[in-house]
Formats: C-alpha cells, structure tokens, sequence
C-alpha cells in the first residue's frame, strides 16, 4: 500500500468504520460533525476561488434532509455565514424541520443563533423556494449545499423531493456542492466532497452527477478505526504522499544521488511536447536530465532550457528521430536511472521503429507516453515501465499483454494501477494490485502540454526512486493534479497556458508537508 492513501469502502464497511469510531454516541458523533461542516466550508471556498471570490454578500441554499449531511451542510453554512457577516442563507428543510435527526437539530439551532436574521427556512421566516410549489427566488444563489441525503440512502426519493432537486437544479447557481454523494443519484453537483472516507457510489454509481470529488479527511483512519477491506481495495491518494519530497535533504548528497532522468522526444512537427517534458523533469527534483531530441532544435531548447543536458540526434526526412542515431542513447544509458520515451515523437515509421528497439533494450525503468504507447512497442522488453495514456491512448493498448506495467489512466478521475503482465481483468481493473484515485486537477488541465508535463514529473520521480515505479507514478500524479488546483484558484480556468502549472509545484509540495507535520496524514 502507498502511504498516504486511504481505502474507498463500500456502504457498509462505511457504516461499520462510523459505528466503530462513535457508537452512536452523540458526545463523539458532534465533534465529528463540527469538523465535516468546517471542512466542508473550507474547501468549498477554495474551489470556489476557481470561478472568484466568494461575495462578501453572499447567498447561500442549504438543503438540508434528516441526518447528518443535512448537519454538515448546516455548519458549513455557519461558516460561511461566519466569514462574510453580510453573507445570507436560505434553508429548505426537505422533510421538515422536525424530522430533523438531534445533532443536525443541533447544528440548526447554531446555525439561527449565529446568523439571526440573515438565515431563512422553516424556523427563520418564510423560504425563498418551496418544495411544494417550486418557487424561484429573486435572486440567484452564489453556492448551494445539498445534504438531503447520505450514502445510507435507498431509492426511490419520492416525488416530492425529484420536484425539489429538478427546481435546485435549474436555478441559476454560481456553485454546487453536494455532501457525501448528489442527493438521490439527481442532484447536479460541480463538486463532491467525501467527508471522513470515500464510498464506492463516489467512484460508480454517481459519478454523471458528482462533478469533481474531494476526499475530506477527518482523521478516521488515523483515529485507529478499521473496518475489514477487500484483499484489493480501491484506494484515494492524498496529498500526504508528497510528505517525503518535501522533507529536509541529506546534507552529503550530490546531483547524482537524486537520479538521472534521459527523455527521448520531439520532432519538428511537435517540438514543444519534450520541451515541457524537460522542464517538468528539471522541476521534479531530479539531479540530471539529458534530453535526446533532433539535432534542429537543440540550439533553441538548450537556450531555453540550460539545465538540462541536449544532445542532437540525426533526423528523417520527416523532421522525426532517425534510427542511425540509437548509438547516441546506447553510449550514455549506463547514466541514467529512468529513461522518458514518447512526447512529441510523432508518427514517423522509423521513428517508432525507434522507439521500439530502445524499449525492449533498455535497462532502466521508463515512462512512455503519447506517440510512443502503441500495442508493440508498450509490449517490448522486460524492464518495470509506467504508462500515461489518456482514453484515446488507452483504447490502443488496453488488451495488450504489458509486462511489468503501471497504468495511469488520466482523465477526471486518474487511475493508477499495476500490472504484471497480465491481461486487463473485467473493467480493465487489476485483480492483484491496489487500484489508486487521484482527486486532484480538473479542467484546466483539458488542454494540449499537460500530459507532457506529467510525464516529465513522473520521470523525475522515477529516476530518484528508481525501485518504485507506483509510488513515482502516484507522487507525480497527485503533485501534477495538485499544481493544477492552485492555477485554477489563483488564475481561473481559461485564460491561461498550461506551462503556469510550473510555477505552483513548489507551493503545493510545501504545503502538503506542513500538512503532514501537522498531523494530517491519512492512512499508510
């Protein structure tokens, strides 16, 4: 297992892991409570920072069920209300106000007696939206909280509360969070967060109406509860697996200690895939990084890219990396401790032919990427290898026999999984190996560049761990994903180039070891 990840549990495991942890006391369940809520509200504000500030004049729609998500939803309300004194909150009780179980009635009463007459709902003044008649407010609301319901839920809704979720779902919301899961598979969420543990329905049923998911670690895991798991769990990274990059180095150490990262790319058509390639391995830690690119653009990269080593390799006509010069990586290999094979190869048939040969030859570990992860060449050699394909990518080579192999699948959710040389089993999932989820990045990485920077990252990585291709894959995954959080919140999600994620990998790594000093690791 990765330190630093934690398990997705099922319903069940899930109702065992709180039954375990509170007993149903109230006395630890209120606690507990007060963290979800404040949490919540953190993280909301900081997601939302991907669209501006939140207004100093808020309006806030709070959807609040019988249980503890509508509590949650209800504290971090507070909080809001708290933060931004001009803020308003209205509150629709879905199943009334006295089905309210005690501590969401609890976090109510707070919730009134802290904001007074800037919350509305059953017990404040007359709501602004009725569930019985569907009723638009005035005024569009800048975030809505949806805690109707928790992963205890059982269909069916009921009528009532579709006709309530269909009208949330067609105002106009600036923001939409939903706790714990979009409440009966209907509500439309921009965001998910899971508070304490991740549940399967967060990575299955609803993923459509999910948006983007947050794990919210409430120190469950580390508080010495532990409910059984599968032999092969399904498991959330978090930023905690970053804590050893951001540690303190060795006072004896050179360059060479910290790896020796070869990429081997470009072509005229596509120079500035391995460009960003390098400048994400120069970013990663690495000691060295030798680039081996067509000898056209070396003058260029290496005025750009000093750091790094370049060396020109002898070109097709089609301006793509020729055989005759394999010699080149040949004579040099024995330096280096992880080898990058792929971004902006191109197409080229000898080209691949290429890359082919110095996979199935190779002695150290590698990362293939873009043109380079075709069916032959993924196959080829014995040495471990991690594979970065997007779904396009991965729709090439998903049934082949790759040796030794670990997948990060990217998407909106990546995945990394390891191989052994096996055949995909069912949905593609490996029967023996741990399947890690990243939660982290978003849409400002739907861009051309961003995987280029990712494999850069990993090969970095790989090449100072070279024994742990996973926990290379995963770090570079997390820390990409990450990088790509702070761009959005700091820029947006627009107007910007991918090359700005650069800029934020040191901030995030800093901050992910003071959140590990601080005592919020997860689960090892």
């Amino acid at each position: 297992m990765i330190a630093g990840s934690v398990p997705i549990l099922s319903c069940d495991q899930a109702r065992a892991l709180e039954k375990k942890l509170f007993a149903g006391d109230e006395a630890r369940e209120w606690p507990a409570m007060q963290r979800a809520g404040r949490a919540l509200a953190t993280a909301v504000l900081c997601d939302f920072a991907e669209i501006g500030e939140f207004p100093a004049d808020g309006r806030v729609l709070v959807l609040v069920g019988k249980g503890h998500n509508g509590g949650d939803a209800l504290i971090a309300a507070q909080a809001f209300l708290e933060k931004f004194p001009a803020a308003r909150a209205e509150v629709v009780f879905t199943f009334g106000e006295r089905a309210l179980r005690p501590l969401a009635a609890r976090a109510w009463r707070e919730l009134v007696h802290t904001a007074g007459a800037r919350v509305h709902g059953s017990a404040g003044g007359p709501p602004a939206l009725s569930p019985e008649v569907g009723e638009s407010p005035a005024l569009p609301f800048d975030l809505c909280l949806d805690g109707i319901f928790g992963f205890q839920f059982r269909p069916p809704a009921g009528a009532r509360v579709e006709k309530l979720i269909a009208v949330v779902n067609a105002l106009p919301i600036r923001f939409r969070a939903a706790v714990d899961l979009p409440s009966a598979g209907l509500f439309n969420a921009d965001f998910t967060y899971a508070t304490g543990c991740v549940k399967t329905p967060r990575v299955e049923e609803f993923a459509v109406r999910a948006g983007r998911v947050r794990y919210l670690d409430l120190g469950f895991f580390a508080m010495g509860g532990h409910v059984p798991v599968p032999a092969c769990p399904d498991r959330v990274l978090t930023a905690a697996v970053l804590a050893p990059l951001a540690a303190l180095r060795s006072p004896y150490s050179d360059k060479r200690t910290y790896g020796h990262v070869f990429v081997l790319g470009g072509s005229r058509r596509y120079p500035g895939a391995v460009l960003m390639t390098v400048l994400a391995a120069l970013r990663s830690g690495a000691g060295l990084v030798t680039a081996f690119v067509p000898e056209s653009l070396v003058a260029a990269f290496a005025a750009r890219a000093p750091e790094a080593m370049w060396v020109g390799w002898p070109e097709t006509p089609a301006g793509g990396l020729a055989l005759e010069g394999e010699h080149l990586l040949r004579e040099k290999i024995t330096r280096a401790t992880a080898l990058v094979v792929g971004p902006g190869l191109g197409r080229d048939p000898e080209t691949l032919a290429l890359a082919k040969s110095i996979v199935a030859t190779s002695s150290v570990p590698l990362v293939i990427d873009a043109d380079a992860l075709q069916p032959d060449i993924v196959c080829a050699g014995k040495m471990p290898r991690v594979l970065t394909p997007h779904a396009g990518e991965w729709g090439r080579i998903s049934y082949a026999a790759i040796p030794n192999a670990v997948i990060v699948l990217k998407g909106p959710v990546t995945r990394i999984e390891s191989r052994a040389g096996l055949r995909p089993a069912p949905k593609g999932r490996s029967q023996t190996c741990p399947t890690y989820y990243s939660f982290f990045g978003g849409p400002v990485l739907a861009r051309g560049g961003s995987g280029d920077l990712l494999a850069g990252l990993i090969g970095g990585l790989l090449a100072q761990t070279p024994g742990d291709p996973q926990r290379a894959a995963a770090r570079g995954v997390v820390w990409h994903g990450l990088a790509a959080d702070a761009l959005a919140r700091a820029h947006g999600q627009t107007t910007l180039q991918v090359t700005q994620l650069l800029d934020f990998l040191s901030p995030v790594l800093r901050s992910a070891g003071a959140e590990v000093s601080a005592g919020n690791e997860g689960e090892a």
